[in-house]
């Protein structure tokens, strides 16, 4: 059975984040490939943070500037290391390859960082995307490190081939992997008339889903509000700050939910998702 090591920036919380819901579908994709898979992190674990072990996946924690990782990579020799982000291909990608040279390696980009900094930094000071920065050397130099990169949306695949000339043969697109929803499945959701109210989701830390609650508490929700004032907005997302709770009012409508387990319910349940994501990246 072939072995591949999965180097985590975090543990991953798929009912909280993208990023969790996404490494996830990749961990999914190996053991139906008939995949040993081990994860480990120098992260804390967190009360949202999956139970791996569920998943028959091997899990170990490891510390910076420590020889742990060592140890792992020496025991396990794995065929495959996979890096959640470039930062962490940053932190550990070259021990992985003085242990294990001979293993593919092979980076989750998640979306492309020095894009939605980009776009967060032309956003902020209201001028032109400048896509050359720190962050973008420090990306593209991880991705030629790395053997494969994993591409999370077509629009960043062309940035890549054309502006910055990525040989193709180091890039691989695969969108979020969801199953789909049969036709007999669909015909149990409440219909339209049953369901109500808007909503919004996200996790509540990642800036650009808390400058997107911001826009809709100061524009687009008054506006929404002024024509149909029986309506209600409901924010959902894990990591709610203090900053957001305090967005919570009644009299507007505007409801600070927070993380909810079952955020498919919570879809099914809802007439109206709103996300006027103002930057970010990857789809």
């Amino acid at each position: 059975m072939k072995k591949v090591l999965i180097i985590g920036h975090i543990w991953p919380e798929p009912d909280s984040t993208a990023a969790g819901k996404r490494m996830m579908q990749l961990i999914d994709l190996f053991l139906n490939n008939n995949y040993d898979i081990t994860f480990v992190s120098a992260a804390q674990l967190t009360d949202k943070s999956v139970h791996l072990s569920k998943f028959n996946v091997k899990t170990y924690p490891i510390e910076l500037n420590n020889s742990t990782l060592d140890e792992i990579l020496i025991k396990l020799n794995p065929d495959i290391v996979l890096f959640d982000r470039f930062l962490t291909e940053e932190q550990f990608g070259w021990k992985v390859s003085e242990i294990c040279p001979k293993c593919i390696k092979i980076l989750d980009t998640e979306d492309l960082h020095f894009l939605r900094h980009a776009r967060s930094e032309a956003f902020r000071k209201q001028h032109e995307i400048q896509l050359i920065n720190d962050i973008t050397k420090r990306e593209i130099a991880s991705i030629y490190r790395c053997d494969l990169s994993l591409i999370i949306s077509t629009f960043e695949m062309e940035l890549l081939l054309k502006q910055f000339k990525v040989p193709a043969s180091l890039l691989c697109y695969i969108p979020f992997l969801h199953d789909e929803i049969s036709l007999q499945k669909l015909k149990k959701y409440p219909s339209f008339q049953e369901r109500k109210n808007f909503i919004t989701v996200g996790n509540l830390k990642h800036e650009p889903n808390w400058k997107s609650v911001l826009f809709l508490k100061n524009s687009i929700w008054p506006a929404i509000k002024a024509k149909i004032p029986t309506a209600e907005l409901h924010i959902y997302g894990a990591y709610a700050s203090e900053k957001v709770l305090q967005l919570h009012n009644k009299k507007e409508g505007f409801y600070i939910k927070g993380w909810v387990k079952n955020i498919d319910k919570t879809f099914q349940n809802a007439r109206v998702l709103l996300a006027p994501l103002q930057f970010g990246a990857g789809l």
